[in-house]
């Protein structure tokens, strides 16, 4: 049946990729007679459709892999066209909306951050006018795609039928985003395939997952291991974070690993070990302990490691690994606007959502910094508002690449972040503070998380900010593992060279 399954599959996505090819030959010259407000109402039209596709699938425990597939290229063309739609709706904005406006700073031509600043404004809405101008093509083709996408789901919607549906789980859901692991699901099912296939020979399997820090790594393997069917199919479930495997023995390597789950109705004895590296993996340390387990545990059982190397990719599994990046700059913005808005339609705030596309763009795809941002704006759901924070966001970006050279929001790089408050002041009045080596912390250390954030910072709120050193809160994740992040904080008296 699974077989079958996929070749009926393969065969409907093969003739839905063709048709698509042939029809946009057909059909360009017709819709170039459509005007650029119908395709954006008909583009809103099949979002609808097809968001609610995805819903339904998302809802179901699919094991077959054409149709993860095929969710996942519907879950991809749904991102872009919501971006598509937003940026196209915010370019018609433009002329008369406040993100328009330039900040009024003294036009002082002897400060290169503050020329930088103005090209960059200047060249950021310019592009939007062209963007609104020159891409009405992408727009119709993202129409065509869709509609042939959505007019070829009868076969998928019959299939989609056949698979159960899963139980309702707290952190699945998109409307809980704060809770839920967004993105990954393509990835998700390709690592719980992995773990429930036996290997060749009796062989231990060996997944690596790489990417860079912060990309959620850990996040994503807690999210497989909570998965109710890896669950029922290993009766351990250890975790081991370190940094190398230098020191380790067999011997030692279990005591310092922590149970994560323990199955005892499982009349099996599989075992799945997660470790979790922060630097290169050391090879002789690897294979005496890879021997050493190979002899001990019960055929079935696995290994994921996770780290930042791609030197772990290549010499460790026995599996292709795993490579977790960035989001795009349309699902990051579908991300962002999620956290804002929730399930609510952006276009009830259309004031809002063009200020919040420009902040999407200043925030470099960082984690981090869109939940406290989205935390900030959510406080104070003003227009004005929320284009203080834009442009404290824009002047906070310059600030640093004029000071340090670059400006980096991942992986312990020092910046500099100041209070919108102090910004308003006099140039030496404004306190700067200087962020360096972010740290990740377990769900053990909530009872010790710093009072201070980052946004308290930024927005001004903390009125007894302690001077010297000090540790701040970056961030509280609300899915598990519920790591926090915290940052190294010092306080420094200096003149801003971009606001005046």
């Amino acid at each position: 049946m699974e077989a079958l399954v996929s070749a009926v599959l393969g065969d409907l996505i093969s003739r839905a990729i063709s048709a698509v090819v042939k029809k946009c030959g057909e059909q360009t010259t017709a819709k170039e007679q459509t005007t650029t407000e119908e395709d954006l109402q008909r583009l809103h039209q099949l979002l609808l459709r097809i968001s609610t596709i995805i819903e339904e699938a998302e809802g179901r425990c699919i094991t077959n892999r054409g149709m993860i597939r095929q969710v996942s290229m519907m879950r991809e063309q749904m991102i872009r066209g919501h971006y598509l739609l937003d940026s196209f709706k915010c370019t018609q904005k433009t002329d008369d909306d406040e993100v328009s406006r330039r900040p009024s700073f003294a036009q002082s031509k002897f400060n290169p951050a503050k020329r930088f600043r103005r090209l960059s404004s200047n060249n950021r809405i310019e592009s939007m006018v062209v963007m609104g101008r020159d891409n009405s093509k992408e727009l119709k083709q993202a129409v065509l795609v869709l509609e042939n996408m959505v007019s070829d789901m009868k076969e998928f919607a019959i299939f989609l039928l056949a698979y159960p549906r899963l139980r309702r789980q707290p952190y699945g859901a998109y409307l809980y985003l704060d809770k839920y692991m967004f993105g990954r699901q393509m990835e998700r099912e390709q690592a719980v395939s992995f773990l429930l296939q036996p290997e060749p020979n009796g062989n231990l399997g060996v997944l690596p997952i790489v990417g860079p820090g912060r990309i959620g790594k850990s996040t994503f393997v807690e999210h497989i291991c909570d998965d109710e069917r890896v669950r029922n199919h290993f009766s351990l479930i250890f975790l081991y974070s370190g940094n190398g495997l230098k020191d380790e023995t067999a011997t030692n390597f279990r005591d310092r690993c922590v149970i994560k789950h323990q199955n005892i109705a499982s009349g099996e004895e599989r075992c799945l070990v997660v470790i979790e590296l922060v630097g290169d993996v050391d090879e002789g340390a690897w294979k005496r302990l890879l021997r050493s387990y190979e002899r001990s545990m019960t055929p079935g059982s696995k290994i994921i490691i996770t780290s930042r190397s791609e030197k772990t990719a290549a010499s460790l599994g026995t599996a292709e690994a795993l490579r977790l990046n960035y989001l795009s700059k349309e699902a990051y913005w579908y991300f962002f606007r999620m956290l804002l808005f929730g399930s609510t339609d952006p276009e009830e705030h259309p004031k809002l959502t063009p200020i919040a596309m420009e902040m999407a763009r200043e925030m470099c795809g960082s984690f981090i910094l869109a939940h406290d941002v989205a935390a900030l704006l959510r406080e104070n759901p003003s227009a004005l508002f929320w284009c203080r924070v834009l442009r404290h966001l824009r002047e906070q970006r310059l600030e640093n690449i004029v000071l340090l050279g670059e400006y980096c929001l991942e992986g312990g790089r020092p910046r500099y972040v100041w209070s919108m408050a102090n910004a308003r002041r006099g140039p030496g009045d404004i306190g700067f503070f200087l962020l360096r080596g972010d740290c990740q912390k377990g769900s053990a250390a909530h009872g010790e998380v710093p009072r201070i954030r980052v946004v308290d910072l930024l927005s001004g709120t903390w009125e007894a900010v302690p001077r010297g050193k000090f540790e701040v809160l970056c961030c509280r994740s609300l899915i598990p593992p519920y790591y926090i992040y915290t940052a190294d904080c010092e306080f420094v008296q200096r003149e801003s060279s971009t606001a005046a």
